[in-house]
C-alpha cells in the first residue's frame, strides 16, 4: 500500500479520559489517529464518537503488556498506512494507592511495571522503524510529577501523603526511558518527551481532581506536533519544562 499523505498517530489507552482526548484533538488537526484499546469492543465505541465529521479513526486492538499484540498492531499499521509519525504513550494503571513502599507485593509492583514501563518501551522500539523510514517522529510518554525524584525526596511537595509506590516508581522509569531514547535518537528528526497533565478528572484520577481532560490534554498534544528543532529528551507539564 501507497503510506499515507498524512500524518499517523498511534495514541494507547485511547478508549477514554486523556487518551480519547488526545487522539480527538489530533483527529481535530486533521492526523490519520489509531485508537489503541485492549478492549476490542470500547476501542470501536471510542472510533465511532470519534469518526464523525469526516475524521479519519480507526481503532486497533493493543495490549501494551503483550509483545504479540504489539508485533501484530504494528504490522497492520504498516499494512494499512505504510507510517507511522506519532506514538502517545498514555495506557496506565495505578492500582496501588493506598500502599505505602514497606507493604508493596512485587505482583502489584510488577504488574505496575509491566503496563506503564515495559509496555511503552516495548511500542516505542516497535514503532520507531517506521519513524527511522520516514526521517519524522514524535513520541509522547505521559508520565506524572509523582514518579519525579526531585519530588519524591521533597518533604514539603504537596504530594508528600501520596503512596502509590509502584506507580510512583513505573513513572520513574518511563522519564528514564525518554531520555534515553532521546539521546539515541537525536539527529534521527524524532522527538521523544515525557509530559505530566496533572491530577486530572478521570476514572484513574477521581471526580475531587483539580483538572479538567481539556486542561490536561493541552500540552501532551503540543508535544505530539511538534515542529522540527523542537525540544527532545525534557519532562513538561503546561508546556514548561519541569525538574525530574
Amino acid at each position: 500500500m501507497k503510506p499515507s499523505k498524512q500524518r499517523v498517530a498511534l495514541v494507547t489507552g485511547a478508549n477514554r479520559g486523556i487518551g480519547f482526548a488526545v487522539a480527538e484533538r489530533l483527529a481535530q488537526r486533521e492526523y490519520t489517529v489509531i485508537l489503541g484499546a485492549r478492549d476490542e469492543d470500547k476501542g470501536a465505541q471510542a472510533r465511532s464518537a470519534l469518526g464523525e465529521h469526516g475524521r479519519d479513526v480507526h481503532d486497533m486492538l493493543l495490549d501494551v503488556t503483550e509483545a504479540t499484540s504489539i508485533q501484530a498492531a504494528l504490522g497492520k499499521i504498516k499494512d494499512m498506512f505504510g507510517r507511522l509519525d506519532v506514538l502517545v504513550n498514555n495506557a496506565g494503571i495505578q492500582i496501588d494507592g493506598e500502599t505505602t513502599i514497606l507493604e508493596l507485593a512485587p505482583v502489584t509492583l510488577q504488574n505496575t511495571i509491566e503496563t506503564n514501563a515495559y509496555g511503552p518501551l516495548l511500542l516505542s522500539q516497535a514503532c520507531i522503524p517506521l519513524m527511522k523510514a520516514n526521517g519524522y517522529g514524535r513520541i509522547v510518554n505521559i508520565s506524572s510529577t509523582l514518579g519525579a525524584l526531585s519530588d519524591i525526596a521533597n518533604p514539603e511537595s504537596p504530594y508528600t501523603g501520596v503512596d502509590s509506590p509502584a506507580y510512583r516508581i513505573s513513572k520513574t522509569l518511563l522519564n528514564a526511558m525518554t531520555v534515553l531514547l532521546a539521546k539515541e535518537l537525536r539527529g534521527n528528526n524524532i522527538l521523544v518527551n515525557s509530559v505530566c497533565p496533572g491530577w486530572v478528572r478521570t476514572d484513574m484520577g477521581g471526580p475531587r481532581a483539580p483538572r479538567s481532560v481539556d486542561e490536561a490534554v493541552e500540552t501532551p498534544v503540543w508535544l505530539a506536533t511538534l515542529p522540527d528543532g523542537g525540544p527532545t529528551g525534557g519532562f513538561f507539564r503546561d508546556r514548561q519544562p519541569i525538574p525530574w
